[in-house]
């Protein structure tokens, strides 16, 4: 029985903090049941500079005589962003594209209407997310999964961790985790433990690590899996656990690899700030019995972790707000004997005023600090524990979250702990972003108390406050967050941006900031051409994993200002996330991937090689097969002007495009865009225009006009004329024998502030145009021939400069790509091309402001 599926897969991954986790569990069963049999699973990590690529593939046989379902759990951390997603069936690979959440999101509805099958990631305990996909496989035939996804590893108290859930329930020929470790400033620990470790799993378990690298990794027997030597169940259940830390001989890091720096900066040594800490606890109703319990045995933790420098109180809100003392007092010995006392005797009741209870938290820090109370070498907190809405005194949330930001004024940070599943979280969440803090979930459970003392040491030592990372003006650009209200002893701060100055020889870091005892500066000087060269020798590295960890932090960061944002400021920081999730392949909040097997009459149409094209900027396309090569130009014109791009005085076939610019022009030189909106299309000998935009589609033929939108799918066929609309995707124009075009509709985001839908057209067959045939791109309808000499290094190291002679002109010309959208309209097909600068100067005849013509349906007349 053959295989004919469809599958969307629709993922949502929520931002957070956290470490790396993910639980493998490719098939509930023994090792053949109801006759699949997953033969293979491999977990591979690769992580360069705390930035993890992580891949985990399983294979699995259909070894019954009819189909049967297979399916493919993996649970994969909330930090982390899916980059990759690909089913292999019987040698033939469907790769996932990355596509704005609502075009995905109605594509997986209608997967779901039709019974097809589909994949969710699903939120999965306190930290992870679950992906599950299940698929039909024939019998006899082979199925692989294999799904990617990347995450930068955040310190937490002194380590970098990899918490792998390893849950497979069966027996697995071949089952493996490996993780390589690659880290310029050397790795100083390693370590693995493994929850479920037999003395016969000893030695499969190997670590090691020398200098800059370490390898983990674990490669069970078959029979070494059994829970017992007659056992078919196997004992690898439990958690898999790396975690490893660097060399500090320096405050900082920075390492710069093709035009992209990222700056680690985790001073050591330190004394710590002391800190004025004010706990605002909710004791309403709700939080009896367990809750209260465990909440004081937190607290109580805590103050015996409390150092003599420090200053607390205690703010407990219900209906009514009560105060420990009226105001902060010193953690000494005999005050903390009666915070202890006071702590103890905490009693529940009434209802939640969280308001106040935060306001007067505040004052007292406020009032305390204007008192000369506090030490003026210290730093303030705010640790706020509520299990659920306020719903007394000022309840409504916008009112509340104005009150507290006010009263803080930016002065220092508050961090909300949300207590069970009835808090509103969302809400919690913003108050503490918008006032440079965070929120944290504390989960029902029995460790409920061992969470909270656990965030309470992330935040108890800190090392330095108002810290500021400065860089080389004029030489950088697009920089992540480079100020920080506090520097916690066992974190790490991580800035990333681009290079913009690549003929520097060096690159100087400057962090300043207020220590216990004195204001501090630590600066770093790096040679970026001993980097650069440095870097690229290791073998461990893959890709450009700086600017992937860029794209990642600035997504990240973009996503959380975007949850206190609203109107304008949201729109634009939607766009910008989504922009980049799009470009990377991440799969984010804003975005989704789909993996689609067409049906054999849906598959794309196929396109005949072409001699050239224009799509984007707008972008233009020759690619020449007798050089096996292509060249590359853009034209830079004003929005309204039209220009032609082919004209055949003999066939009397012309095509005009008009370009339009952005919704919003940018201030910046050189960061306006430009597309073409509206392209006609004439045929003087049928008595035929055709006009498109990205809203519709016009025809005039013999007197009649049709008009026909991009949600159509049709084929209209008259007087040698054929236009099929491919509905959403493209159309293509044969006009008789020997002229086909095909137009490209991309669309973006409908509420984008800046971009807008554009078009792009390509020349698929035009042996039936005359010699005489002309414009920006018929001009290159016929042969003509090209040398390309003295290849050289050019300003972007990664794009080689070189001497090319076209038409007797001898030009400069670039070594890059563009992309050919006919077959995949949304991330396209990257072309290697020539790019000839200055509007094609050199290339095309004339100039380009030759091919302005007046209107979108200009022609010269027929030759006779």
């Amino acid at each position: 029985m053959a295989v004919t599926i469809r599958l969307y897969i629709s993922l949502v991954l929520l931002s957070g903090l956290g470490t790396s986790h993910f639980l493998i569990n490719p098939l509930r069963n023994n090792r053949v049941v109801d006759g699949i049999e997953i033969y293979s699973t491999k977990i591979n990590c690769k992580v360069t500079s705390r930035f993890a690529h992580n891949v985990v593939t399983t294979r699995a046989v259909n070894r019954a005589d009819t189909a049967k379902e297979v399916s493919f759990d993996v649970e994969l951390p909330k930090t982390a962003f899916i980059t990759n997603f690909t089913m292999t069936i019987d040698g033939v690979t469907y790769p996932g594209n990355v596509k704005e959440k609502e075009v995905a999101k109605k594509q997986y509805e209608k997967a779901v209407s039709q019974g097809k099958t589909a994949g969710l990631v699903k939120a999965s305990g306190r930290k992870l997310e679950k992906f599950t996909v299940s698929v039909n496989v024939a019998a006899g035939s082979k199925v692989t999964f294999e799904l990617t996804y990347e995450e930068l590893l955040k310190r937490h108290k002194g380590k970098y961790e990899m918490y792998i859930k390893v849950q497979p329930k069966q027996l697995i020929n071949h089952f493996e985790i490996v993780a390589d470790i690659y880290e310029p400033q050397g790795i100083k620990e390693l370590n693995a433990d493994v929850s479920f470790i037999t003395n016969d799993l000893m030695n499969v378990l190997t670590k090691s690590f020398s200098g800059k690298k370490g390898h983990v990794s674990f490669k069970p027997s078959f029979d070494q899996q059994r829970s017992c030597p007659t056992c078919s169940t196997s004992l690898l259940n439990g958690d898999f656990i790396i975690t490893y830390d660097v060399n500090r001989e320096q405050p900082g890091n920075v390492q710069i690899v093709n035009g992209y720096f990222v700056h680690f900066f985790a001073p050591q040594n330190l004394p710590i700030v002391p800190k004025n800490v004010v706990f605002v606890i909710d004791i309403s109703g709700s939080m009896s019995g367990r809750k209260l319990a465990q909440t004081k045995d937190a607290l109580l933790h805590i103050l015996n972790d409390v150092k003599e420098d420090d200053f607390l109180n205690f703010i407990l809100f219900s209906s009514d707000v009560t105060v420990w003392k009226e105001n902060m007092v010193q953690a000494t010995p005999e005050n903390l004997k009666e915070a202890r006392n006071f702590v103890e005797n905490m009693q529940t009741a009434g209802l939640t005023n969280i308001n106040d209870g935060l306001l007067k938290g505040i004052e007292m820090v406020n009032r305390a600090r204007e008192m000369g109370i506090l030490l003026d070498r210290s730093t303030s907190i705010i640790i706020m524990l509520t299990d659920g809405e306020a719903n007394t005194g000022e309840s409504r949330v916008d009112k509340i979250q104005e009150n507290v930001k006010n009263a803080i004024g930016g002065k220092f940070p508050l961090y909300n702990l949300g207590f069970g599943h009835d808090v509103n979280y969302n809400f919690l969440e913003k108050m503490a972003l918008e006032n440079h803090g965070v929120a944290r979930r504390i989960y029902e459970d029995s460790d409920a108390n061992l969470q909270m003392q656990g965030f309470y040491d992330e935040v108890a030592n800190p090392l330095l406050i108002d810290v500021d990372l400065q860089y080389p003006q004029n030489a950088i650009s697009d920089v992540t967050q480079n100020n920080y209200q506090h520097f916690y002893d066992g974190s790490e701060i991580v800035v990333a941006g681009k290079v913009v100055d690549l003929e520097s020889n060096s690159f100087v870091a400057d962090v300043k900031g207020h220590g216990a005892l004195n204001d501090l500066t630590f600066t770093e000087e790096v040679d970026m051409k001993e980097m650069e060269e440095a870097l690229k020798e290791q073998e461990y590295i893959f890709g450009d994993y700086i600017e992937r960890l860029w794209a990642y932090l600035t997504i990240e960061q973009l996503l959380e200002k975007r949850k206190n944002a609203e109107g304008e400021e949201k729109e634009n920081l939607t766009a910008q996330a989504l922009d980049l999730s799009l470009k990377y392949h991440f799969v984010t909040p804003l975005t989704s991937m789909v993996v689609t097997k067409p049906e054999d009459n849906e598959e794309t149409q196929s396109i005949a090689d072409k001699p050239g094209e224009v799509d984007g900027d707008p972008h233009f396309i020759i690619e020449v097969p007798e050089k096996d090569d292509a060249l590359c130009f853009n034209i830079d014109a004003q929005p309204g002007v039209v220009l032609n791009l082919i004209q055949d005085p003999d066939t009397g076939i012309t095509v005009n495009g008009e370009i339009i610019g952005e919704k919003k022009a940018s201030s910046e030189p050189n960061k306006n865009k430009s597309y073409f909106g509206k392209l006609g299309i004439v045929a003087l000998q049928m008595d035929l225009q055709v006009e498109v935009t990205p809203q519709r589609i016009t025809l005039w033929s013999g007197g009649r006009k049709s008009s026909f939108t991009w949600m159509d799918t049709v084929t209209i066929t008259q007087n040698g004329l054929s236009v099929t609309i491919n509905r959403k995707k493209n159309m293509v124009v044969s006009i008789g024998d020997g002229v086909t075009f095909v137009i490209v509709l991309h669309q973006v985001w409908k509420k984008h502030p800046i971009h807008q839908d554009f078009l792009g057209l390509y020349t698929v067959d035009s042996h039936r145009m005359s010699t005489k045939t002309h414009g920006l791109l018929g001009q290159f309808f016929h042969p003509f021939d090209f040398e390309v000499f003295d290849v050289r290094p050019g300003s972007d190291p990664k794009k080689p400069d070189a001497t090319m002679i076209v038409k007797n002109h001898k030009l400069t010309v670039t070594r890059g790509s563009q992309k050919d959208y006919r077959k995949d309209s949304g991330q396209g097909t990257k072309v290697f091309c020539w790019f000839v600068h200055d509007n094609g100067s050199g290339l095309i005849d004339g100039v380009h402001t030759d091919y302005i013509v007046p209107d979108l349906f200009y022609h010269s007349p027929i030759q006779s």
